[in-house]
């Protein structure tokens, strides 16, 4: 029963939350850098905003964005795979 019902009838709902979490997860390796860090983007918008060089700064956050945007575009097509996988049952956009 919970391989023929319950598991394919929560993909959706799973894979919506990663939609949404994914993001967040993100943002907290960011500050984690900020704190601890001696590499990384966290580290760059750091150091340029100390030494006053704004497109360092910006460069990072676009690295960012891109990133993000990945990961969110990859978990869409996730989406599409397992929505035509286990049916269409409960999806959302």
């Amino acid at each position: 029963m919970l391989t023929k019902i319950v598991l394919p009838g929560s993909v959706p709902t799973m894979i919506s939350t990663l939609k949404v979490n994914v993001g967040l997860a993100l943002v907290g390796v960011v500050v984690g850098e900020f704190q601890a860090a001696k590499a990384g983007l966290a580290i760059l918008i750091v150091y340029g905003s100390q030494i006053f060089q704004m497109n360092l700064v910006m460069t990072a956050i676009v690295v960012l964005a891109v990133i993000s945007s990945l990961l969110f575009v990859a978990i869409q097509a996730l989406e599409a795979t397992a929505l035509r996988r286990h049916g269409a049952v409960g999806a959302t956009n």
